[in-house]
């Protein structure tokens, strides 16, 4: 039930970057299992249930493409103290960590890489202004239980 697992581990992280790519791609292949397997599957998925309210659409939407085109992300960030900020940053890498999600990026404001929590975007729109090419190397060594989804490294 591998269709199921896939579908557990989408829907239990609706926050995480490509997420709701991720849950098409898996109802897909749910929707070509044989009817008996099919019928298990759906048995199945219905035993397991999550909690985990979705970031906003459009949020995700900007900071998946600045992302993938490497291109400049606009956000109005809250911080922890509470103050509010618009800031250039430019997309290294979404990392998560103790239940939450981050965007990892070189701030233009404060010109130093710094980790956003994705829940304090308040909004987000990416630019067509080009990354200046700073890369994963500049974030330092991630923890030893770190690894990348592709499954390298493990």
């Amino acid at each position: 039930m591998q269709a199921v697992a896939l579908l557990a581990a989408v829907s239990a992280a609706p926050d995480a970057p490509y997420a709701d790519l991720a849950l098409a791609g898996v109802r897909k292949i749910m929707d070509v299992l044989d009817p008996r397997t099919r019928t298990k599957a759906d048995e199945l998925a219905s035993r397991v249930w999550v909690n985990a309210p979705p970031a906003p659409r459009a949020i995700k939407s900007a900071l998946e493409e600045a992302m993938a085109e490497q291109r400049v992300v606009r956000i109005r960030y809250t911080s922890g103290d509470g103050s509010k900020t618009t800031r250039d940053v430019e997309p290294v890498m979404f990392g998560s960590t103790n239940g939450h999600w981050y965007l990892i990026g070189w701030c233009r404001l404060r010109s130093d890489m710094r980790w956003f929590l994705v829940s304090r975007i308040e909004h987000a729109s990416a630019t067509k202004i080009a990354c200046s090419g700073h890369d994963i190397d500049e974030i330092g060594i991630p923890p030893a239980t770190a690894r990348p989804v592709n499954g390298q490294g493990e």
